[in-house]
């Protein structure tokens, strides 16, 4: 650490290759999960690197990381702790339509209502939606497929996309 001070580059990131194997296993002894194991780890470093002016090159080096490090696991515990109290479990049945049959009916009728909007479209337009969204052709494929140009039928599908939202708009919506 004390040639990091001075500016080794080399040294510093010898140091943290070498301390992170350490924290992690200090952060997971602690902590359970996993993903927040590496947070800890992450804040861990980055606290050394915001602070490793404060390291005093006389005195040793593993206490000043230790203390640094158990500072960052007890943030984290803490943080943990506050967002768990206020968080409960949610099980199947806290769920409201746990049933996905509940919603068919009118996924059926949305689903008639955009094939109708669809069917209302002029005639190179409607050709593009259905090769390009609902066939989910490639432009190539569906230049290749119906002759128009791969920016005809850019153009196409843009202005379709356009109107099909105009036909669909309900009532109130914004969008």
């Amino acid at each position: 650490m004390a040639r990091a001070q001075a500016g080794d580059r080399d040294a510093y990131r010898r140091l943290l290759e070498a301390i992170t194997p350490y924290l992690r296993a200090l952060a997971a002894r602690h902590i359970g999960n996993r993903s927040d194991v590496e947070d800890a780890v992450q804040d861990i470093l980055l606290t050394i690197h915001t602070v490793r002016h404060t390291y005093d090159p006389a005195r040793p080096f593993g206490p000043w990381l230790a203390t640094i490090a158990h500072r960052r696991i007890i943030d984290v515990l803490r943080r943990q702790g506050r967002s768990s109290a206020h968080e409960i479990p949610i099980g199947p049945e806290h769920e409201t339509l746990s049933i996905s049959e509940a919603n068919l009916q009118e996924e059926a009728v949305n689903a008639r209502m955009l094939r109708d909007a669809v069917e209302r479209l002029p005639v190179g337009q409607r050709d593009a939606i259905r090769m390009l969204k609902l066939e989910e052709l490639s432009l190539l494929e569906a230049s290749a497929a119906n002759g128009m140009s791969v920016a005809s039928l850019k153009v196409a599908t843009h202005r379709a996309l356009k109107k099909l939202r105009e036909m669909i708009k309900k009532p109130g919506d914004m969008t």
